[in-house]
């Protein structure tokens, strides 16, 4: 099993053996900006899904702590997330990640776009009950390197999203709301305009009411080319 090691605000530290990965998908709270989107996703190919929200699950190895996203061609990119973290105590933590998804596999099927590279995590976290009542207020920003320049890429509000809590209640009803589950929220809208196939990759989840921000970053660097 992958280990997750997360610093809480106080200094302490869980360790999570990850048994699970789910990826919510089409998970903004207005599902009419949802529609429209599997819409405009369609007109490029990518199937639409059979409901939203939807949730696919992934391999438990790919959610990583890692500064380096090795990648087999250029048209992948990020996704600037929330993750809510499951601890062997069940305690619910909430920290950044980075949903890191191939472009070209995504018009074949999201899930196995999902499967080929990993979910980023942050290695600091929030307890939920710590920051749930203004859970609205988190900001959510995402940064995009190309060609050695950023640029700001996603920037918005937790209340952009269906909540965590809404999520530990489908788990719940399911019974999969188990120590080890890591679950990565969906993401917000990207910039217009701005080159998602980057360098490298850097999201922030910040709490304007505590000063705090969690933040992690990630280069892209190719595979080498194969033989054969």
């Amino acid at each position: 099993m992958t280990l997750l090691t997360f610093e809480l605000p106080d200094g302490s530290t869980r360790d999570v053996q990850v048994a699970q990965v789910l990826n919510a998908g089409y998970a903004g709270r207005s599902q009419d900006d949802v529609a429209a989107h599997v819409a405009e996703l369609a007109e490029l190919g990518v199937p639409a899904p059979t409901t939203t929200p939807a949730l696919y699950p992934i391999s438990p190895y790919l959610a990583q702590q890692t500064e380096r996203v090795a990648v087999q061609h250029g048209r992948t990119s990020g996704e600037a997330e929330w993750a809510l973290i499951v601890a062997q105590d069940g305690e619910l933590l909430l920290t950044a990640a980075c949903d890191h998804t191939d472009r070209e596999l995504e018009v074949h099927g999201v899930a196995w776009s999902k499967n080929a590279s990993p979910d980023v995590l942050a290695r600091r976290a929030w307890r939920l009950s710590d920051v749930e009542g203004r859970l609205d207020d988190l900001t959510l920003r995402a940064w995009v390197t190309v060609n050695g320049e950023e640029s700001l890429i996603q920037d918005g509000t937790l209340a952009e999203l269906l909540t965590p809590s809404y999520w530990a209640d489908v788990l719940r009803e399911r019974g999969e709301l188990l120590p080890g589950t890591v679950l990565i929220s969906g993401t917000i809208p990207m910039a217009e305009g701005v080159d998602q196939f980057g360098e490298a990759w850097r999201v922030e989840l910040s709490d304007p009411s505590a000063g705090d921000t969690i933040t992690l970053a990630y280069a892209v660097t190719p595979l080498p080319v194969p033989i054969g």
